[in-house]
């Protein structure tokens, strides 16, 4: 009887952690760079003296489908998108480093080039700080040029240039906020191979049509396996029934 409810209830209980990661994956469908959550459950035998009768249910791994999502032209001098492979470093709050395929950027009152998160973005130098009254200009390699807004339209300056990188994906790990980082914690050098598209941003890779489905399948493995926690209930109130009467 205990083997079936530990079985069952372990089982419900990853399966609403499944139900919990769609349902951040499908609120994410529109968030610009946002990368699909996968979970991946496994069968885990719980060693005793004896033999192993029972098992639970483990969240094996948790993965991330780093694909790239589907571009989207936005005309806007400060947006940019990652092509191909490659992340965009910033500063996180904690003065390490993050990575982002979120490429919708802003200027703030000190002239420092952020992310709309209000996170700085690095350049080969650090933050990028930007001069007043210019617009900016990226390209494909990630140098940023002004041209300034009065005057000559055809003096251009070479600021800076983001800090674009490209580690190992098996190296890279999600964080709460949101953001990659490197699993030892390091700073991933910069790549001068990555390149991005000016005036671009990068969909979410979410597959609304996938997630739901998987949405209607987990649905359905909780309501079995809660079913099996009531036959369990039903069993054991017949078998103290009988009991009773012997």
């Amino acid at each position: 009887m205990d083997r079936l409810i530990y079985t069952a209830m372990t089982g419900a209980s990853a399966t609403m952690g499944q139900e919990a990661a769609v349902a951040h994956n499908m609120a994410n469908a529109t968030s610009t760079g946002f990368k699909t959550e996968m979970h991946r459950l496994r069968a885990v035998p719980v060693q005793n003296a004896t033999m192993p009768t029972r098992a639970f249910v483990a969240d094996a791994s948790v993965a991330d489908d780093l694909s790239a999502g589907p571009l989207q032209h936005t005309n806007r001098p400060l947006d940019m998108a990652i092509q191909g492979k490659g992340w965009l470093a910033v500063q996180m709050p904690d003065g390490t480093e993050g990575y982002t395929r979120n490429g919708s950027l802003e200027v703030n009152a000190n002239g420092i080039l952020q992310t709309r998160s209000g996170l700085p973005v690095l350049g080969s130098g650090g933050p990028i700080t930007l001069p007043p009254d210019v617009e900016v200009v990226f390209g494909t390699d990630g140098t940023i040029s002004t041209v300034p807004r009065t005057g000559s339209r055809n003096s251009t300056s070479t600021v800076d240039q983001l800090k674009l990188v490209n580690p190992p994906e098996a190296d890279l790990k999600r964080g709460g906020d949101g953001y990659f980082r490197l699993a030892g914690g390091n700073a991933a050098p910069a790549d001068p191979a990555v390149r991005v598209a000016s005036g671009y941003l990068e969909g979410s890779n979410v597959n609304v049509v996938e997630e739901m489905v998987s949405m209607i399948s987990l649905a359905r493995q909780y309501e079995m396996q809660t079913r099996m926690l009531s036959t369990a209930q039903e069993m054991d109130r017949s078998a103290s029934q009988l009991l009773a009467k012997s």
